[in-house]
């Protein structure tokens, strides 16, 4: 593998295109399990939902991770448009979710993951990418 970081940007978009896409699931996977890092910030975290450590159990159980909160999400009115909410599924799926306030910066590193909740957050998590290229 060839690349020492795969970042995934946020956005609403992310909802469709990130969401059952066994291409970007199968690259994720491999890149965490080669130790290589991967970040994801806003709604990008929903990629992460889809994926599973190399036991099969998800990929973000018992991890601290963070994406668009519940709140956010209803304070955008598209609670109904999104595939499910990140905050809800990352905690079905077991993980330790963490958020901060609405709108505010809030990034999470577990390991050689990285996750953001908001676009307030892209920097905070640009920084924790490249200290762990360091």
């Amino acid at each position: 593998m060839s690349y020492d970081a795969l970042y995934l940007s946020g956005g609403h978009g992310t909802c469709s295109d990130f969401v059952n896409n066994p291409t970007l699931k199968s690259c994720i996977e491999a890149m965490l399990a080669a130790g290589k890092v991967v970040a994801a910030d806003c709604h990008g975290p929903i990629a992460l939902a889809q994926c599973v450590k190399p036991n099969g159990e998800p990929l973000v159980a018992g991890l601290k991770v963070t994406g668009f909160n519940n709140s956010e999400e209803a304070a955008v009115q598209l609670t109904e448009k999104v595939p499910f909410l990140i905050e809800t599924k990352f905690i079905e799926l077991g993980a330790k979710y963490e958020k901060g306030g609405d709108w505010t910066s809030k990034c999470c590193v577990d390991g050689k993951l990285v996750t953001g909740q908001n676009p307030q957050s892209s920097e905070e998590c640009a920084k924790a990418v490249i200290k762990l290229l360091k």
